[in-house]
């Protein structure tokens, strides 16, 4: 099998590669990446023993698109701009990858016929009650409350109008908050690693008790690969394994760890539109799909903290 990655040189998506390597080294990908400031090639280190290809380009660029896809098996979306913060400062660059983008990556595969999936978020959903139960599903409607969270929404619409008007074979996966090695450091977790290693004030909105969904990112990766192999065309999965934690209790964790004070804590005015809770009932794809997640949670975490703790000490 041969894949065409976009976005691979960024967090999740370089995750994929080295997975999917490790789990079929026979396999080929092409992966095209803009090398934005999120994106790292040190995060590819060791593929290029592999059937490994790197275009740089824009996933706009429909010549670009159109010839890396020409000889694959299948488009894996990861390319997106992804920071909350930024989207809120200034969209343009969100709307351009996160839609315009997707459009294009979607025309080639109607185009040539190749199987397409779009990796999206759980934050197209909006905002649970910090005091309910509730999960969202596959049917819970669409409530994006920020840009970023919004262009998502948007592209995930036009992957279901492909596949309901050309009869494209398009998957979506809608995942809960990714942590995990690689992850670029505007980012919550490895924010509060690289913080407190160099004694810097951390940052917490509000007051620190908003809640996320965490999953680490080879679990991710892990359903991606079911969904490529047996995901239904026009359907969507939810991903996530069940890891709420409060936002001040997952950095009160990683100062213990690290043995750093607590009064590194900084809290700061909260984000515009700051969403409260997310939750993701994993239902659907561990019944149809076989998927469970394998990694628990605070030994990922501590694993993920030693990573970071090695590279950037």
């Amino acid at each position: 099998m041969k894949l065409l990655v976009t976005g691979g040189s960024g967090f999740i998506g370089s995750n994929f590669i080295h997975y999917w390597f490790a789990k079929h080294p026979k396999d080929g990908i092409v992966n095209i990446d803009m090398l934005t400031y999120a994106a790292d090639p040190k995060n590819l280190d060791g593929v290029e023993k592999h059937n490994y290809e790197f275009v740089k380009g824009d996933i706009v660029d429909m010549q670009v698109v159109e010839k890396a896809s020409k000889d694959v098996d299948a488009i894996v979306n990861f390319a997106a701009e992804s920071h909350v913060d930024n989207s809120i400062k200034n969209s343009a660059q969100f709307v351009h990858s996160n839609i315009v983008g997707v459009h294009t990556l979607l025309e080639a595969a109607r185009k040539q016929g190749k199987r397409f999936h779009q990796v999206s978020t759980d934050e197209v959903y909006g905002a649970l009650p910090l005091d309910s139960k509730e999960r969202f599903t596959e049917n819970s409607p669409y409530n994006p409350q920020s840009p970023y969270s919004a262009t998502k929404a948007a592209a995930d619409h036009l992957v279901r109008a492909y596949h309901n008007t050309y009869k494209t074979n398009v998957t979506i996966s809608n995942c809960s908050n990714n942590f995990g090695p690689r992850q670029h450091i505007e980012k919550l977790i490895p924010k509060t690693i690289t913080n407190a290693m160099g004694g810097k004030k951390i940052p917490v909105y509000g007051n620190g008790m908003n809640v996320r969904d965490w999953i680490y990112v080879d679990d991710h990766n892990s359903a991606i690969e079911l969904i490529l192999s047996k995901g239904m065309a026009g359907e969507t999965y939810l991903i996530g394994a069940n890891q709420e934690k409060r936002n001040i209790d997952l950095v009160k964790y990683i100062l213990n760890y690290l043995n750093k004070p607590e009064n590194l804590i900084e809290y700061v005015t909260d984000r515009l539109g700051h969403d409260l809770r997310y939750a993701i009932d994993a239902t659907k794809i561990k019944k149809e799909l076989g998927w469970k997640p394998k990694h628990e949670f605070e030994k990922s975490l501590n694993k993920t903290i030693d990573w970071y703790k090695e590279r950037f000490s």
